[in-house]
């Protein structure tokens, strides 16, 4: 009876291990947890105009080459204008949700620079991101395009032309096949008569633009026939293939024309004047 009673006091070693193991598992996963939700930082929800190519657990943040984040969900805005992609920050990376951030989707694009966004070819699109300094903040538009390297500071012009052809955001503005800025927008004029491309020239290029400078569509290949033959023009293939726009100011007379002010409107031109291609003025650019 003593040895019966015994038994019932002390339970079985292997009783004791059917409770040891779930209790280890409970801790372990615990901890995993914990250590999962220690390494995460803010989620986010960034605004696109559209979701092509956007997948949740697959579309990645990146700054700086770097993975960020991963798009957690996708789905429609309350208004079913817009799509709402929720991205799960690092923790190392909560400095991205702030005020003044700038997210924009990076797809292959052929460009005055050349190809950009190859690797997205096999990968599908990422979101890339430059920081704001702003204060916290959960909930962004996205940029339709990249934001411009360098300098944001310039003026805006105005360009008439009849035809718009290639011209989109972001085409370049040449001076001397040199990038000075960029196409920012294009709309049909209040008259329906023209469509009208809205510029910026960073500074300092700013001070290339005079009141009597010319400006071309360098998108095309331009062909002129004459008495000696077939004369063949183009500035660039990637101007032929991206879009481009150049522009040139004369240096007639001893003095320079006025500075053009901003949004000062100009005609483009659909092709260049060989003449045009001789002026060489002298403009300071400090």
């Amino acid at each position: 009876m003593k040895q019966e009673a015994n038994q019932e006091r002390h339970p079985a070693p292997n009783a004791l291990l059917v409770w040891m193991v779930p209790l280890i598992a409970l801790l372990v996963g615990g901890y995993m947890i914990m250590k999962e939700v220690g390494g995460q930082g803010p989620q986010i929800t960034i605004l696109f105009g559209d979701g092509a190519g956007i997948e949740a657990g697959k579309t990645v943040l990146q700054h700086k080459g770097v993975n960020v984040g991963i798009v957690e969900s996708v789905r429609l805005s309350p208004d079913l204008n817009r799509v709402e992609a929720v991205v799960s920050l690092q923790k190392s990376a909560k400095g991205l949700a702030r005020d003044g951030s700038k997210f924009w989707i990076l797809r292959p694009e052929i460009g005055i620079e050349g190809i950009r966004g190859l690797g997205t070819l096999i990968s599908g699109p990422t979101i890339q991101v430059t920081p704001g300094v702003g204060p916290t903040q959960k909930e962004f538009t996205a940029e339709k395009r990249a934001p411009l390297k360098g300098s944001e500071l310039g003026y805006h012009y105005t360009l008439r032309v009849s035809q718009l052809g290639s011209l989109k955001p972001g085409s370049p503005v040449l001076y001397r096949q040199y990038k000075v800025g960029e196409v920012v927008d294009t709309l049909l004029a209040p008259d329906a008569t023209a469509v009208l491309v809205k510029i910026l020239v960073n500074s300092p290029y700013d001070k290339l633009v005079r009141t009597d400078s010319v400006f071309w569509n360098a998108s095309g290949i331009a062909m002129k026939v004459g008495l000696l033959g077939a004369k063949i023009h183009t500035d660039s293939l990637q101007s032929v293939l991206a879009g481009g726009i150049m522009f040139a100011t004369p240096d007639d007379g001893d003095e320079l024309a006025d500075l053009a002010p901003a949004n000062t409107e100009f005609p483009l031109y659909p092709e260049l004047d060989d003449d045009w291609l001789e002026w060489s003025p002298q403009i300071s650019l400090e």
